[in-house]
This record gives C-alpha cells, sequence and structure tokens, in this order.
C-alpha cells in the first residue's frame, strides 16, 4: 500500500498527540482542513492494511503501580513460532520481536509487581520447555517517545 500525502499528515498527527476529546478525528479534520468521515476513512485504511497497528494511551508504569521489564529467550528455532504465541496471550506483553542473537526472542512485560512477572516467566517456561528466559527489570526510563516524520 502506498501512502499518499495526506495519510502521511494524518500519521504523523496522531502519533504522539492524539486528541482527548468526544470527536477527536473532527479535531484532526479541522486542523488539517479535511472532512471527518474523510480522516475516520483513511484511519481505517491504514488500520487495515497493518499500518496503524494500534491507537491508545501508553503509560509509565511506576506512575501507576506498576514495574516493567525486558526479556529475552534462547528459544530452538522450531518453537520460536508457539513461544512467542504463549508469550503474547499474556496482557502485560506489549512488544515481542524475533532476534538475531544467541537469545533470539525479546519481549516487554509490564505487572503489578517483579513477583507476578517472574510467576509468569515461569509459566511460560514451563509450557514452553524454553528454560532460558532473561529478566532485565526495568530502574530507568531514558526513551520519552517515539515520533516518526512522515
Amino acid at each position: 500500500m502506498s501512502l499518499d500525502d495526506t495519510d502521511k499528515t494524518i500519521l504523523n498527527r496522531i502519533q504522539s498527540d492524539f486528541p482527548i476529546e468526544p470527536r477527536p478525528f473532527g479535531v484532526i479534520a479541522r486542523e488539517l482542513n479535511l472532512q471527518e468521515s474523510d480522516v475516520i476513512q483513511r484511519v481505517l485504511r491504514l488500520k487495515q492494511a497493518g499500518i496503524i497497528r494500534r491507537i491508545g494511551a501508553n503509560f509509565v508504569p511506576g506512575k501507576v503501580g506498576f514495574v516493567s521489564t525486558l526479556c529475552a529467550a534462547r528459544v530452538p528455532e522450531e518453537k520460536i513460532e508457539t513461544f512467542s504465541r504463549v508469550v503474547n496471550r499474556y496482557p502485560g506483553v506489549t512488544h515481542n520481536y524475533q532476534r538475531d542473537n544467541e537469545f533470539n526472542v525479546w519481549f516487554t512485560f509490564i505487572a503489578r509487581s517483579r513477583e507476578e512477572i517472574a510467576q509468569n516467566l515461569e509459566r511460560i517456561a514451563k509450557e514452553t520447555g524454553v528454560e532460558a528466559i532473561l529478566n532485565m527489570p526495568a530502574t530507568k526510563v531514558f526513551k520519552i517517545r517515539a515520533q516518526f516524520d512522515l
């Protein structure tokens, strides 16, 4: 799917500052001199095409009583799909990537406590047979936000 200039302008606008309004797409449409229905249709098309993964809030886990960790697992090639499906079932998993590394599956996990994360990692290991899972809790946030200028 190719993106035209209007698609790119909409994507730039909604990445990090989505309007908290009863009609957010109307706000965006007015700002960009478009029709609300056109903005909605374009966003829907971009979502259906997989360009937009989700529209939702991001929060700082520690400020709302949660902790986060980065996990890395050494997963045999033949178990990667199954392992990833199991990991993705957990609601606290926010990202899950395959990497070209000895530890070849990396994911982030957010939960109410480090103990909850440790218990979930034990469950994942037991269910998948993958024992080599590193748990590297976040201690300080450096990345504030990602904004990609299209």
